[in-house]
């Protein structure tokens, strides 16, 4: 009689139902998804927020879904009847509400944190650009949320780090040891020379777009900060051109922004944002704080659209390779760099060129698949040694079942008495 493997298992606890047509977010959870996929793991998603009309129709793609409560008992039992191989948490929160049920029910399962981005860093430099003062390391490790971040990464076997850039701040400045992270950026398809011969050419395209999720806040900085200063001297020099802001949720101060006079449109949820970048020459980036990689920066390399981006826009997206536009966090230079590539044919080619160089050499699906799989295979093979080495980690997660156990037991019990 043959003998059959065991179905393997994974559970994704995710922050929200993943919109993928909406969020950078959404398009990375959905990306771990198929990778889970083709590697034939039973798929089990769930999560404590509430679905809408946006969010991706999982069952459509044979992943079991779950609805789930914090701080209730409920988890405990769903986990144990499920009893998956891997739970991995989208974001550090998830893990510190999850986290130690999971270790306690399924203390095999490797626990695999993504962290979407550092959110600890965008914070803090959300905090300095609010009080406008330069961003520092220093602030950075002193914030309360660091060390809610990092401690969630040491509890965990594995954490997926996004940006390269967010890497060596890690290892780096803090010394956590390599074998808790994995740089794992977007994972997305080969651009082709057959798919660049379908883009529409220089001729063939006109206008600027900006893109933006409006719960983000550095999105909507960024809006304002094009309406306020970047525009109005891009739309001097280019009096017939037209700025589309894309987003989902958006709101009503951006929508009042909307002045096709002054060539500022808001335009509103794009259903499928490369379908919209095609269509136009340069995409506008102005971020000037956030953290992680950029998804309308990869957009706008898949849809042939060079990109005029910040510093932090950048960061941690083109490793070693020239950029597939310009960079640059002057407002004024922003704006006449803008209209020099929206002009100028030969540059506007080079750059487009640029961009299907850092997508083909740092963002090539097969090859962080095959790089990812590795990883958890190691992991399976030898997870008590793992574990056994970091001892930060073990320290940690013995107090948070010490105390976030018995908080989380205390919110649960005042809820019943309710």
């Amino acid at each position: 009689m043959a003998y059959t493997l065991p179905m393997q298992k994974i559970l994704l606890i995710g922050f929200l139902w993943p919109e993928p047509n909406a969020t950078a977010a959404g398009g990375r959870m959905l990306q771990l998804i198929q990778f889970f996929k083709q590697q034939k793991y039973q798929i089990t998603f769930a999560s404590t927020s509430t679905e809408n009309e946006h969010t991706d129709n999982l069952s459509k793609l044979g992943i079991n879904t779950q609805s789930i409560v914090l701080n209730d008992a409920s988890f405990d039992e769903f986990i144990w009847n499920l009893l998956p191989n891997i739970v991995l948490f989208d974001r550090f929160m998830i893990e510190e509400q999850f986290g130690w049920r999971v270790a306690k029910h399924v203390p095999n399962a490797i626990r695999i944190l993504d962290t979407e981005d550092l959110h600890s860093l965008r914070a803090t430099r959300q905090e300095a650009h609010k009080e406008s003062i330069s961003f520092s390391i220093e602030d950075w490790k002193k914030n309360t949320i660091t060390k809610r971040e990092i401690a969630s990464i040491y509890r965990c076997d594995l954490s997926l780090i996004i940006s390269s850039f967010e890497m060596e701040l890690l290892t780096k400045e803090l010394k956590v040891d390599n074998q808790l992270l994995f740089h794992l950026p977007f994972m997305l398809p080969q651009i082709e020379m057959i798919e660049t011969e379908k883009w529409k050419s220089f001729e063939n395209r006109k206008n600027f777009i900006c893109i933006g999720n409006g719960k983000h806040a550095p999105n909507l900085d960024a809006i304002n900060w094009l309406k306020k200063e970047i525009w109005p001297r891009i739309h001097k020099q280019l009096p017939k051109s037209e700025l589309h802001i894309y987003g989902a949720y958006l709101p009503e101060s951006v929508q009042q922004m909307h002045k096709p006079k002054e060539g500022f449109y808001i335009m509103g949820r794009a259903e499928v944002a490369i379908d919209v970048l095609e269509e136009v020459r340069v995409n506008l980036a102005p971020l000037r704080f956030g953290a992680g990689i950029k998804g309308k920066l990869v957009d706008g390399m898949h849809s042939g659209t060079p990109s005029i981006t910040t510093t932090i826009g950048a960061e941690g997206m083109h490793g070693n390779l020239p950029w597939n536009g310009m960079i640059t966090d002057k407002a004024e230079h922003f704006a006449n760099v803008a209209v020099e590539l929206y002009l100028n044919k030969e540059k506007w080619n080079k750059m487009q060129q640029n961009g299907v160089s850092i997508n083909n050499k740092y963002y090539e699906k097969n090859t962080l698949h095959k790089a990812f799989l590795d990883k958890i295979n190691a992991l399976k093979r030898d997870i008590s040694n793992h574990r056994l080495q970091n001892f930060i980690g073990t320290m940690l997660l013995h107090h948070s079942l010490a105390s976030t156990k018995y908080m989380s037991r205390w919110i649960e019990e005042k809820n019943k008495s309710k």
